[in-house]
């Protein structure tokens, strides 16, 4: 190790525990910092387990009971695979396989026996083996004299050789991922089960009660909980779905708490959230504030009314629909949340400031400024360059991922030019190891391929396309007009749509397979028109990606160096952002006062849920609960403190996207609650941690357990449940 990297690793472990020592809340620290938090205060405050019961790498630790699922966590709760989660994290395996004569959205799901239980198409669970800092393997391939694009692909060169390593059995998928901003990398190694089975799932006039009214608002009533089951071959290794199959040996569970939290409890939890960017550059908020967030705001808007209008003429298209819609809602709401966060509390302005002061701090310590008053300055240079294309990539990105015909098109496509090449630089994503993957992908999108539907926002995007400015257009589209200059572009542009959708054979799954193995040139022969215009689209893509990884690989050298620089004037250190590992976090149960003269507290109850009925969706409570409810038929449920049925929780944990279905639990490891959302406040929370105003959203394990026990008399589930 150089004594470069000795320092930058000193001063991000020194940070670190700083840190963790002076913070209660905030932080969403990797499991190997575990053994690092001030144990002795947890333990005042409610933790009754060694750092080794929660999280040990040699197994055994609670953590182990955590995995990933779907977008979102998962925990195991039985010895036999029995996996909790949020119903909205479930809510596509249940949408798959729906019908309008079998509405399981609608109506719920149970599976009183194994044999009942519905394949969870589309989804994996991902059971963390093990993680290890790499960092010395990636960073001694890269040096100060490299481009931005020299640096990220010497990254991504080494990142492939330790994984391939790392992979020698086919179960294991591995991931290198960064963190500090590039200071640091692990390896983190999987075993995926690719047989999910839906087990139970309640109503969404439980599970998504409230719907997009209510999504990231408090006070919250939702009983968004679901079980999931993961399944294996007969000899414990990772298999397709077969009824040969059985349940994976979860020898790590979760206990149930029955007796609830109250307020001002201990909490920690452990999940696997998405994205936070707690470290960005102002340059880097501009272009968020300034440019994506409007930008991303305007098209879910309109993309969902097209599919909205879409689900209006067909039962059948509103269900196939559903999933796609509610996700775009869902970002959405908090990409509204988040600009007006964004505005309350200032942060753009904050973090100007705060490199101002910055800039002022290095300026009168000369070897400081002699290594960081450079990073700024280049920063703002960088994402000057970005925004000269950013606007062609929006388009291209939302007109790709969002089509599921050019998708197919653009995959199978660009599956066929890293064909030819050795597997060993393959673009990531295109490798041997990922083909698997990738076939899946193309067999899944049938069961909601809406062709119809699917045109019309393809056509939404071509529109969009048509009106980037000189400098930005698209070239695959733009050579669609030039040899009709004289005839009208709206007439043109109808028939080139037309003529993609009706001669295309994407839609028919058969021959998508078909041509998921066919070569390049064999592609190219069969003149399928979105074939044809993926292949053309393809080399503007390509010189987007290279534009990228030239940002991307620049960053990785920035963004250490401004940490660094912060770390010398501040004297501490933050966690590492949030990139989809396993992540651990504690808090307290706590309402909080979001305005003048409003306070919240820090629980929902039954009555709250019977208040809020009008009878229609998304409030309009089902009537066995409303049966119960009227029959005060709450049994051990009941809580003596607040005189009801508790529904939802609040807490003061660290959360984000990604961390839905996340286990909270108590002080003994016990689960009490599930995490699935967070309050709107706190949107911006992704940016800026804000103590009196973040909160975690938790649907109330008791709840769970009431429904299941009084509602719907589960009787078979609750049996395997290990409740304490």
């Amino acid at each position: 190790m150089t004594k470069r990297m000795r320092v930058i690793f000193f001063v991000v472990f020194l940070w670190g525990f700083l840190f963790l020592a002076s913070q209660a809340e905030e932080g969403m620290w990797l499991l190997d910092s575990v053994d690092r938090l001030p144990i002795d205060s947890l333990k005042a405050l409610g933790l009754k387990l060694d750092p080794e019961e929660i999280y040990n790498p040699k197994g055994g630790g609670i953590a182990d009971a955590v995995v990933r699922v779907g977008g979102g966590t998962g925990s195991f709760v039985s010895p036999k695979g029995l996996i909790i989660t949020n119903h909205h994290v479930a809510f596509t395996a249940v949408q798959r396989q729906s019908i309008p004569e079998h509405n399981y959205l609608k109506a719920g799901f149970y599976a009183q026996t194994r044999e009942q239980e519905l394949p969870a198409i589309g989804y994996d669970v991902y059971v963390t083996k093990s993680f290890e800092n790499v960092s010395q393997k990636v960073l001694s391939r890269v040096n100060e004299k490299m481009s931005g694009l020299e640096r990220y692909e010497a990254i991504e060169k080494i990142s492939k050789k330790i994984i391939r390593e790392a992979e020698k059995d086919k179960d294991v998928k591995c991931k290198v991922v960064s963190m500090y901003g590039g200071s640091q990398y692990y390896l983190f190694t999987y075993f995926k089960i690719r047989d999910v089975r839906l087990t139970y799932v309640p109503p969404s006039s439980i599970g998504d009660y409230g719907g997009e009214i209510d999504n990231w608002m408090w006070p919250r009533h939702a009983g968004d909980f679901a079980f999931l089951r993961a399944y294996v071959a007969p000899d414990g290794k990772s298999a397709d779905y077969s009824k040969e199959n059985v349940p994976y040996d979860s020898k790590i569970y979760l206990k149930l708490s029955s007796s609830g939290i109250k307020d001002g409890d201990f909490v920690m939890l452990i999940g696997f959230p998405g994205t936070t960017k707690r470290y960005e550059s102002s340059f880097s908020i501009d272009k968020m504030v300034n440019h994506d967030y409007p930008k991303d705001i305007k098209t879910r808007q309109e993309v969902i009314s097209i599919l909205e209008k879409a689900s209006e003429e067909d039962s059948l298209v509103a269900i196939k629909l559903s999933s796609r819609i509610k996700g775009l809602n869902n970002y959405l709401k908090k990409n509204q949340g988040m600009l007006e966060g964004f505005k309350r509390a200032l942060i753009l302005q904050k973090k100007i400031e705060e490199e101002k002061s910055l800039t002022e701090f290095l300026d009168e310590n000369p070897k400081l400024k002699k290594k960081y008053r450079h990073v700024l300055p280049e920063l703002d240079s960088l994402f000057n360059e970005y925004k000269k294309f950013q606007g062609k990539e929006f388009i291209i990105d939302w007109m790709t991922f969002r089509c599921d015909f050019l998708d197919f098109a653009s995959t199978i496509y660009k599956l066929s030019l890293e064909k030819k090449k050795k597997d060993d630089v393959r673009e990531p994503g295109y490798q041997d190891r990922d083909t698997l993957e990738i076939k899946e992908k193309l067999e899944d999108a049938q069961v909601n391929l809406v062709p119809s539907a699917d045109r019309e926002v393809f056509l939404y995007f071509f529109k969009k396309a048509l009106q980037l400015p000189s400098g930005l257009k698209i070239g695959a589209i733009e050579k669609i007009f030039d040899e009709r200059k004289d005839q009208n572009k709206n007439t043109i542009l109808k028939k080139f749509v037309d003529n993609l959708y009706q001669k295309t054979q994407l839609g028919s799954l058969e021959k998508r397979l078909k041509m998921f193995g066919m070569s390049r040139e064999e592609l190219e022969r069969l003149n399928d028109p979105f074939i044809d215009f993926a292949s053309q689209l393809e080399v503007e893509r390509e010189e987007l990606r290279r534009k990228k990884k030239e940002l991307s690989g620049t960053l990785t050298r920035l963004e250490p160096k401004l940490i660094q620089a912060y770390a010398g004037w501040k004297k501490k250190k933050l966690y590492p952002d949030a990139n989809r590992t396993m992540r651990f976090n504690y808090g307290k149960v706590e309402g909080y006062i979001p305005q003048d003269a409003v306070s919240f507290r820090h629980i929902t109850t039954l009555t709250g849920v019977i208040e809020k009925d009008t009878g229609q969706e998304p409030f309009d409570v089902p009537e066995e609960l409303e049966e119960v409810y009227s029959k005060k038929d709450f049994g051990s449920y009941f809580d003596e403190l607040i005189g009801d049925v508790p529904v939802n929780f609040l807490s003061t944990n660290d959360i984000t996207n990604g961390n839905s279905g996340s286990p909270v639990m108590n002080g003994k490891g016990e689960l009490v609650g599930l995490a699935f959302d967070g309050n709107y406040e706190s949107i911006s929370a992704d940016y800026l941690f804000e103590p009196e105003l973040t909160r975690a959203i938790n649907v109330d394990v008791r709840y769970a357990l009431f429904l299941l026990d009084k509602v719907y008399h589960a009787e078979g589930l609750l049996k395997e449940l290990s409740i304490h």
